[in-house]
């Protein structure tokens, strides 16, 4: 069975061709723009061709795993269709198990409920909180930021060698930084952590948008990753990976499709018998379209090819370093060093400006949507800002008083559907507003910075 490829034979081009790349805003100066999205490291636009794709498939909505009319065996199919393509994509070996989640977050949850008693979990506070918060049922040793890739190896490496050598135990590292793009010695980690008795987990959501992820390859345990930041829409994620700690463990959630066969007990209980396969960790009705719009984005990624892609992306980081450096005023945030090989995120700071003052200025002034605070990853940017945590301020962020250091940071994020142009305006426009200033003035409005109509323009 198969349902109609809307896209299947559409040009690739670079950038690709996303959702809302001809949206125009309005600018605060008067006018309006087409809008920049410069904020895919919190969710990338749709892909053009994942889009068409799911289009073409709704007329054929279905029950899955349910039903014995037509629509719902289609239905039926392409989910089950899906779950191969992402583990091709992913490199998959033969004994893996792809289980379809609501997100990245969702994804490491449903790893930490599966956890072995008195499993020792090992993790870097550099960490985004999707993988630096759920372990709260382990033994949890939390890891200082390293400086080096290196330093990152020798500090799992003596974690590692101090602990009880005969329990079981996880490492969960990130493969790209969702602060700084900075991409992790993950392969070299992996090795460690086996070389110890330890398994690992790799928190995949930044990477695996920019660049190829292959299980196989990495030698890793587990991926996990979100679709709405791989060029799908929201709802989705995927957890791959080895099968022996999810079938030994009681499902994530409980309640049909997790269950093979349900009786009443003669004492009125009732026995469960569960599904040994990723169903198991899939109960009620999935999510299809989420899940076919991840394939889908898997495919159009591929046929794309990575190569091109990485190659195209990397000049745009290329160009937007270069370009960062030129200002005396900018201080791009880093742990590994200026040089780090990086994915397109960034995140940077201003000297004499409140970092939320200055990406309202950017969205108002500009049409250009970046993000600015913590990045749920609050270790980190307080460590690389040299910061101590504090309450938040104004804009969702601690508040700094003018010309003194931020206490949060701005972050420029980008990927396979960025035009040049809109690096360009970036770039123009951070340029313009060190050496002019904002045009308007900014204030609080319901935790958001929003230009104060009610004052005169600067």
């Amino acid at each position: 069975m198969s349902v109609p490829t809307a896209a299947a034979d559409q040009a690739i081009c670079a950038p690709l061709p996303v959702l809302g790349a001809d949206v125009t805003v309005p600018l605060v100066t008067g006018g309006d723009v087409t809008y920049a999205a410069l904020d895919y490291a919190a969710s990338s636009p749709a892909l053009q061709r994942v889009w068409d794709d799911v289009a073409a498939y709704a007329p054929y909505y279905g029950s899955v795993h349910r039903g014995a009319g037509y629509l719902s065996q289609l239905s039926t199919d392409l989910f089950e269709s899906s779950r191969v393509t992402v583990a091709e994509f992913l490199g998959c070996r033969a004994e893996d198990q792809v289980v379809f989640t609501r997100s990245t977050t969702d994804s490491l949850n449903l790893l930490a409920a599966a956890l072995p008693a008195d499993c020792q979990v090992f993790v870097f506070e550099t960490e985004h909180h999707a993988s630096l918060l759920p372990w709260r049922d382990a033994r949890v040793t939390y890891l200082d930021a390293p400086r080096t890739p290196d330093q990152a190896v020798a500090t799992l490496e003596k974690a590692l060698a101090a602990r009880d050598p005969h329990g079981p135990a996880l490492v969960c590292v990130t493969g790209a930084s969702n602060v700084t793009g900075e991409l992790w010695p993950v392969r070299e980690l992996a090795a460690a952590a086996h070389a110890h008795g330890a398994r690992i987990v790799l928190d995949a959501a930044q990477l695996a948008p920019h660049h190829p992820v292959d299980i196989a390859e990495l030698d890793v345990d587990w991926v996990a990753f979100s679709g709405h930041k791989l060029y799908a829409p929201f709802g989705s994620g995927v957890l791959a990976g080895r099968a022996d700690w999810l079938v030994d463990a009681e499902p994530y959630l409980a309640g049909g499709g997790a269950s093979r066969k349900v009786a009443r007990r003669t004492d009125g209980g009732v026995d469960v018998e569960w599904h040994t396969t990723a169903a198991r960790h899939e109960a009620g009705s999935p999510n299809v379209i989420g899940v076919y719009s991840i394939a889908a984005a898997c495919k159009a990624l591929t046929e794309a090819g990575f190569d091109r892609l990485v190659a195209r992306e990397q000049q745009l980081v290329t160009r937007v370093r270069e370009g960062l450096a030129e200002v005396p005023e900018v201080k791009v945030l880093s742990l590994f060093g200026d040089d780090a090989p990086r994915v397109g995120v960034l995140s940077f700071v201003v000297e004499g400006w409140n970092s939320s003052h200055f990406a309202a200025a950017l969205s108002a002034e500009y049409g250009i949507g970046v993000r600015d605070g913590l990045f749920c990853a609050h270790p980190l940017v307080r460590t690389l800002l040299g910061s101590e945590p504090q309450d938040p301020g104004e804009c969702g962020a601690p508040e700094a008083a003018p010309g003194e250091r931020s206490l949060n940071a701005i972050r420029v994020s980008f990927g396979a559907g960025t035009p040049d142009e809109h690096i360009d305006r970036f770039l123009g426009a951070v340029r313009e507003l060190v050496s002019k200033g904002a045009r308007w003035t900014y204030r609080t409005e319901e935790g958001r910075c929003v230009p104060d109509r009610g004052a005169a323009q600067v």
